[in-house]
């Protein structure tokens, strides 16, 4: 029995999971802000109960949250100082020098974590090669070090120049802090990012000290309260490239857990694709803050290593601190369930970014909110059911709903209640689908060629309008939609990625020091398995080289062979690195050589194998529930329109109707449009064919 636990904004889901059997059971609760472990907890022992389970039956539970992105946005972290090679404690003040905005005459940057008086310099260099020009003073370092600590720092980062290629400087003054003050958090840039460029890798390495505090303790709470509750199994952390990592790791090296919670989606997305035999699928996860699309290709999720975090203006690419560590590459919109929708300063109607989370929540809700949001116009538009909200548990005030979109929208803008909801609908879908449109075609992909997988509280509710405006052929809804981020953790594999840097021409490498260096990156993954009780005879093996032609400022990611390399491989690597340039930029550049510039090598457990099988208690025979009065644009106005309604539980294999309709479920509701075709798949996935 496996447990995976999916902190959202709004939401915290669960999914328990038997592997023999293949059988899931589903909750649901309200995250609770103030300790995100008492929804935890409690979500876990109503859903153990209600299946009538055991925690101390249960052999792992991966556990995936938002503390980290949110401790980072809302400046929540540890007092932090960062101990750097003197003269470069500016580096993350100075940045890359790059606006965001280049016509924002008051453009404002992010405000780097560790203030100026706590950033401190040590007489030491190291050269790109890792030879050591200037020995470290190891009399600075005690100097330095109680600087810090009387300034009240609780967490030190330390990021010399070129550590990447000698880490020695860095391990000296490691060792010096854990021996002498073994309370303080330290943090290597050696062993969060090795990698080459300087500026980011200070502020990863700054980002991991910033965090790491309130992560350890709080993942020490949670598995405490986990332990007293019976659990007495391993506990696993979905971090942000969609694999799993122990409970320790993810202490250590935090900042892998930025996209901890949305990278679950995506891997769900790939169990599904694997499962129904679609390879290449656009994930859409739609909660109750905020939506995201990512792309799966041949089954495998993209993955990029650029990645920025806080930023000050949120879906502003540049605006944020740049963090890079491996995570799945996927577009984020400010829209989601609890999104506000408000009349701007020129009179016209917006939604989101803000969001009213679960407290208050949306006016429907009842728990105080009273600003509009897409919960609200859903409602009145008749795409949810009040009383079968959270399959009944959760009963929504309708009356509150229109009576903030009146006031809110429909006065002041001179229009009906249900003018006022479809323009809040139809702007959501407009922005996630402009979003993931240019998020496909920046990839070199046609959005046509791409069936939706759609999941999230909020996702089913609003896919098919958004799969339309993509033009998408195929709607998926896979069972557990709601809660699918924690099934995807249940499906993602424990895997262990090691990074090291060597710039140098292909045809140049010095192929010795490189396997051996391969060597030595596979061994330390095979360590980390063995560690999660994996045997280093059942693991996966893959390589990755960040590569550019020679003299280029950036790379792409290129899968290399495994295996000895030599200059024999060179034409096959070439060919791989080819075709990736080709996909990206439509061109490749003739009698220039390649480079590579950093490693990777993921070392991975097998995927979990799994036939899924809902179980829920149902009432009632017949799948057809009823009708209901929904509206749908026609004619550049909402019409209302009856829709007959189904009982998800009670559509078998096989069963096929025609759009428009309603889907209901315990987590979700799936919204159909006309000119359409719905089926329920061998697997009990709604399949919505679009005719265009």
């Amino acid at each position: 029995m496996k447990l995976g636990i999916d902190i959202g904004g709004t939401f915290t889901d669960l999914v328990l999971l038997n592997e023999a059997t293949g059988e899931l059971h589903f909750g649901k609760t309200l995250t609770t802000y103030d300790d995100p472990s008492n929804g935890i907890i409690k979500g876990t022992t109503e859903l153990l109960a209600r299946v009538g389970v055991q925690a101390s039956q249960l052999s792992t539970i991966v556990h995936g949250t938002t503390l980290v992105t949110n401790a980072v946005i809302e400046r929540r972290g540890s007092p932090t100082g960062l101990i750097t090679t003197k003269g470069f404690e500016d580096v993350l003040e100075i940045g890359r020098e790059l606006r965001y905005d280049i016509y924002d005459i008051n453009l404002s940057v992010p405000e780097p974590l560790v203030p100026r008086n706590l950033r401190k310099g040590i007489t030491e260099r190291i050269n790109y090669k890792g030879e050591i020009v200037t020995p470290i003073a190891a009399d600075e370092i005690a100097t330095v070090v109680d600087d810090l600590l009387q300034a009240g720092v609780k967490s030190i980062a330390v990021c010399f120049l070129h550590s990447f290629a000698n880490p020695a400087h860095e391990k000296a003054v490691g060792e010096y802090i854990r021996k002498h003050h073994p309370d303080i958090y330290v943090s290597l840039s050696c062993e969060v990012m090795p990698e080459i460029r300087e500026y980011e890798r200070s502020s990863a390495t700054a980002m991991n000290a910033y965090v790491q505090p309130i992560t350890d303790q709080y993942l020490g709470h949670l598995e405490k309260r986990l332990r007293d509750l019976g659990f007495n199994g391993i506990i696993n952390i979905m971090i942000s490239s969609g694999r799993l990592t122990t409970i320790e790791g993810a202490r250590h090296t935090p900042i892998q857990l930025l996209e901890s919670g949305p990278a679950g989606g995506t891997m769900a997305g790939v169990f599904y694709g694997k499962l129904i035999g679609k390879p290449d699928l656009l994930a859409f996860d739609m909660g109750g803050t905020t939506a995201k699309a990512s792309l799966i290709n041949h089954n495998e999720p993209e993955i990029t290593n650029q990645f920025e975090a806080a930023r000050v203006r949120r879906f502003k690419k540049g605006s944020g601190l740049p963090v890079r560590i491996p995570v799945i590459d996927m577009i984020e919109i400010g829209a989601g369930g609890g999104s506000i929708a408000h009349i701007d300063n020129l009179g016209l109607l917006k939604v989101g970014p803000e969001s009213a989370a679960s407290e208050p929540g949306p006016a429907c809700y009842g728990r105080g909110g009273e600003k509009p949001t897409v919960t609200d116009c859903d409602l009145v538009l008749g795409y949810l059911n009040p009383d079968y909200f959270l399959g009944g548990t959760m009963r929504l005030d309708i009356a509150a709903a229109r009576k903030a979109i009146e006031t809110h929208i429909a006065k002041p803008l001179g229009i009906s209640i249900e003018e006022a909801a479809m323009g809040v609908h139809r702007i959501v879908n407009e922005n996630m689908a402009n979003a993931t449109r240019v998020h496909i075609l920046e990839k070199g992909r046609d959005p046509r060629g791409y069936s939706m997988l759609a999941f999230g509280g909020a996702g089913p509710v609003h896919a098919f309008q958004v799969a339309r405006l993509l033009n998408s052929p195929q709607l998926i809804i896979p069972v557990g939609a709601g809660v699918v981020s924690a099934l995807g953790f249940l499906v993602s594999p424990v895997a262990s990625e090691q990074i090291r840097s060597l710039v140098c021409p292909i045809d140049e490498m010095d192929w010795h020091k490189l396997n051996t260096m391969l060597a030595e990156m596979e061994e330390e993954g095979f360590k980390f398995l063995e560690k999660s009780g994996i045997n280093r005879s059942e693991a996966q093996i893959t390589r990755i080289a960040d590569m550019r032609y020679t003299g280029q400022g950036h790379e792409i990611s290129v899968r290399i062979p495994n295996g000895t390399l030599s200059a024999a491989s060179i034409p096959e690597i070439h060919k791989r690195f080819i075709a990736e340039y080709e996909l990206r930029y439509g061109r490749s550049i003739d009698d220039i050589g390649m480079e590579t510039v950093t490693w990777r090598v993921v070392v991975s457990a097998p995927v979990p194998q799994i036939q899924p099988r809902q179980v829920v208690s149902t009432t009632g025979s017949q799948a057809l529930k009823g009708e209901r009065t929904l509206y749908f644009m026609e004619g550049g106005k909402p019409v209302p329109q009856q829709c007959r309604v189904y009982a998800r539980y009670l559509l078998n294999p096989g069963d096929s109707f025609a759009g428009p309709a309603v889907i209901e479920e315990m987590e979700s509701t799936t919204i159909i449009g006309s000119n359409s075709t719905v089926r329920m798949d061998n697997y009990r996935n709604i399949v919505i064919d679009l005719h265009y």
